[in-house]
């Protein structure tokens, strides 16, 4: 091997070394619902390239409204989309969209946008 092949190489594994981390570790920014007057837990997350708070943590059997703010008009971030309760939301640029549900089991459930390519999660204690 020459000194060119070992600096591609190198760079080569610096770079997946760095994505990994990037996409497979830690948690983000963490937020916690806080219950109103009216008794909802209600969170204002912010879409811009992903979401912020992108780990939200909730209570469960008591109603949630998240406040989707999609301050961008990338397409990927149109859709929100929680499988696991069954939600499917259109989110329009610079306009909130409230999602309205009542988590009824414990546990961790991803949240994302309509491509599957940003993520957050939903922690229900």
């Amino acid at each position: 091997m020459d000194a060119a092949e070992i600096f591609v190489l190198t760079g080569g594994v610096l770079l997946i070394a760095f994505v990994v981390w990037f996409f497979f570790t830690g948690e983000g920014e963490r937020g916690e619902a806080r219950e109103d007057e009216s008794g909802v837990q209600k969170i204002r997350v912010t879409v811009k390239g992903g979401y912020s708070p992108d780990v939200i943590v909730v209570r469960r059997g008591v109603p949630v409204e998240l406040d989707f703010y999609r301050d961008e008009t990338s397409s990927c971030t149109e859709q929100v989309v929680l499988p696991d309760f069954g939600i499917s939301r259109s989110l329009p640029a610079f306009e909130t969209t409230a999602v309205r549900f009542t988590p009824e089991r414990e546990g961790e459930f991803m949240f994302m946008c309509g491509m599957s390519m940003v993520h957050g999660k939903l922690v229900v204690r």
